[in-house]
């Protein structure tokens, strides 16, 4: 009898989580489903291209998954029973129950209009590929000389801001932060930042509160008024709601409460990776909602799985950061390196040089999806747990 492993969700952490599995796991030992609403995966972190008019290379899941043994599911998941272990999903062949002994989930996150009204009606979004063809279809109607906000001054309002900029330098493009301009930046990082939105003449309204959106302009706190023919939200992320409506341990934002390994304190038979999980790294901080988060927290849940379920050695790698890497159009980047707990340092690599590197970091997460083992061992071992592990047993596995 096999044992069925479920992953839901094929962003960059589901997706390198369930080929990782295949690549682990004997096939005569374990099914992998992986769930998923779009046939095709998504590079999320190249979405502000995409917003401006550029065409992403298509993935399809078909052939990314062939001949692995992985099942792929196009279906959107409606309920997860932790409890009952069984998920409700309703796709193609209309709603059904599917049964798992282990569930992986990676729902992720969208974006959060973070309760500011007119946010959600007039606001654009680049957090999923829908958002992001409804921005570029707005923007290609745009003429010449009209506003657009870009409100969050996070990676991904200065990628969204700079990208506009560059693509389309006959608009009026205005970013809006609640702080300084990257103001968690080194001083040379902050320096680059502000010299190419000089060059992309992008005006930085900075220490400024977003409190309304409008059809035409958006509000600040201290009474004044922002043109704005088109608004993009880019304040954060908000994760997906399904895990909050179950018995899993959850954080008051939702995400799944998880320990070193990725698992579920709650239910030691669920995993929780990417946005969806509250996980701690270094300096016991949790890890921020990222794709530098989510890989190597897939890695580490797959290692896990995998070592329980044929009584192997559990992963002990540490998760840590290394550098922010930042797109400021396609002819331009800054590389930030940080510490282990995400600090910025002195260092960083800007201009040209910095762009390639980042271009490379998004090849890169896109390869890994597709080769998950990333240079470990190919050689599949033998499941001996064919059951739920609990936590009890799960000390005991032999290593």
């Amino acid at each position: 009898m096999q044992h069925r492993i479920i992953v839901l969700g094929a962003g960059y952490s589901g997706a390198i989580a369930a080929g990782r599995l295949a690549k682990r796991l004997r096939r005569e030992d374990v099914a992998i489903t992986l769930v998923n609403a779009e046939p095709d995966f998504v590079e999320r972190v190249r979405l502000h291209q995409l917003a401006v008019g550029q065409d992403l290379r298509p993935r399809p899941f078909a052939a990314m998954f062939a001949g692995t043994g992985v099942e792929l599911k196009l279906a959107r998941v409606t309920a997860v029973d932790a409890d009952r272990r069984t998920v409700a999903v309703t796709g193609g062949d209309g709603a059904e129950e599917l049964a798992y002994d282990t569930l992986v989930y990676a729902l992720g996150s969208g974006w959060s209009d973070q309760g500011v009204p007119g946010s959600a009606e007039h606001a654009h979004q680049i957090a999923s590929r829908t958002g992001a063809l409804r921005l570029r279809e707005r923007l290609a109607r745009l003429d010449a000389g009209q506003s657009v906000v870009v409100v969050g001054g996070g990676l991904t309002g200065l990628e969204a801001a700079t990208e506009i900029a560059e693509a389309r330098p006959d608009l009026d493009v205005a970013l809006a932060a609640r702080g300084g301009l990257g103001d968690w930046l080194s001083p040379k990082g902050r320096q680059h930042l502000r010299d190419v939105f000089g060059r992309l003449g992008i005006t930085a309204y900075e220490n400024v509160d977003v409190t309304g959106v409008e059809d035409s302009q958006v509000a600040t706190a201290d009474g004044t008024f922002i043109p704005a023919a088109v608004t993009v939200w880019t304040t954060g992320f908000a994760v997906h709601p399904i895990a909050r409506a179950t018995a899993l341990e959850v954080t008051d934002t939702g995400r799944i409460v998880v320990d070193e390994t990725m698992r579920s304190l709650s239910h030691p038979d669920v995993y929780a990776i990417g946005d969806a999980a509250m996980a701690m790294g270094p300096g016991d901080k949790p890890l921020r909602m990222s794709c530098a988060s989510g890989t190597p927290m897939a890695w580490q849940a797959a290692d896990a799985i995998a070592a329980r379920l044929t009584g192997g050695k559990l992963p002990n790698v540490p998760l840590r950061y290394f550098n922010q890497c930042i797109s400021l159009g396609r002819k331009e980047g800054l590389i930030q390196y940080v510490t282990a707990d995400d600090r910025a340092v002195r260092a960083a690599l800007t201009g040209r040089i910095a762009a390639l590197y980042k271009e490379l970091v998004c090849k890169g997460a896109a390869w890994g999806v597709a080769n998950p083992l990333l240079g470990m061992p190919a050689r599949r071992r033998r499941v001996v747990v064919r059951e739920p592990v609990g936590a009890d047993r799960a000390v005991k596995a032999p290593a």
